[in-house]
């Protein structure tokens, strides 16, 4: 028996129990880890309210995102070994294979033999943030040096991660906050500039940044009434990428910067790239690249031990954090 965390009913981070459970060995193709540290999601808190693109079963386990050492190893499974230190990129269900518990297993072609450099707490927070950014700034929209991109709910792990994939093929990041609290440790994270959306104008400042070439890639997860503003300092041809609905607002469609601009308005998700084999390597190679470097390193807001991990989904839930939130073993 090892310890899990599971929920049996929808709600607040109450609902969250500690419990003892058996967990299999792993089944083909998959590799069972010895989880040492767990990155939090905003999608797990998502889950566990009743307010995901999908219904748990009840009761429920759940999480995304581990580091560990390799514990078992199932049928077909080559190039690891028993106590190899690992990553886990985010499987296509969290409820199939849920991270958060002493014991998990994993697709093996999902586990990923991080830097042996990087602590576990580092290794836990990378996958989702860094696939994530990848996958839509690198792999959709081709960005390049000297590209002007626009990231907003900066201060988020994955906005983070933006910044710093931006910087790392030399284009230009704006870092879009709600308020200035925020400015001199997003400043500090890499962003070349820095808008407070509540407080200045979007599209004003927007252009004044860009210039008459205008913004050629937007990166957004709130939608709402931005997408007017943020359209408005595109450049002709230029593509938003909207990986999420954070605003609760309605989200106006702005047909004219469409039109007269020629823009793309394209949905994403992170698992366009790890159900694509080819695009899924392209990403790991590119990202321990970066690590390697250093010119990618994760940014951790806080950490909590697993026995708090009621007070780490609160913490989740306050938008306080700047950066990653990691829960140890």
């Amino acid at each position: 028996m090892t310890r899990v965390i599971r929920f049996h009913e929808l709600g607040g981070p109450e609902v969250l129990r500690i419990e003892n459970a058996e967990i299999p060995a792993p089944g083909p193709g998959e590799i069972r880890i010895r989880v040492k540290a767990l990155g939090l999601n905003r999608a797990e808190a998502m889950i566990r309210s009743g307010n995901y693109v999908v219904t748990p079963p009840l009761p429920s386990g759940l999480g995304c995102e581990a580091a560990g050492e390799v514990d078992a190893i199932g049928d077909g499974v080559t190039g690891f070994a028993p106590g190899d230190a690992v990553s886990v990129v985010p499987p296509p269900s969290m409820t199939r294979w849920p991270a958060y518990g002493e014991l998990a297993a994993f697709p093996a072609r999902l586990t990923v033999k991080h830097p042996p450099g990087l602590g576990w707490e580092a290794a836990a927070a990378i996958w989702m943030q860094y696939v994530t950014a990848y996958g839509a700034l690198i792999d959709i929209a081709g960005l390049h040096r000297g590209d002007v991109v626009v990231i907003t709910a900066a201060s988020s792990s994955v906005g983070l991660a933006a910044i710093q994939i931006a910087n790392m093929v030399g284009a230009i990041p704006v870092a879009v906050t709600r308020t200035g609290e925020k400015r001199q440790a997003l400043l500090d994270a890499g962003a070349a500039h820095v808008i407070a959306s509540a407080e200045e104008g979007l599209e004003a400042r927007l252009t004044d940044i860009a210039g008459p070439e205008g913004v050629r890639v937007v990166f957004d997860p709130v939608g709402g009434p931005a997408f007017i503003p943020l359209t408005a300092a595109m450049s002709r041809g230029g593509i938003l990428i909207e990986y999420g609905a954070l605003s609760p607002e309605p989200t106006p469609f702005p047909l004219f910067a469409v039109l007269s601009k020629s823009l793309t308005l394209r949905g994403y998700l992170i698992h366009e790239i790890t159900a694509d084999p080819v695009r899924l390597e392209a990403a790991k190679a590119f990202i321990l690249a970066g690590l390697e470097s250093g010119a990618l390193k994760p940014i951790i807001a806080r950490v909590f031990p697993f026995e708090q991990i009621v007070e780490a989904h609160r913490f989740l839930e306050s938008n306080e954090q700047f950066g990653k939130i990691v829960v140890t073993l």
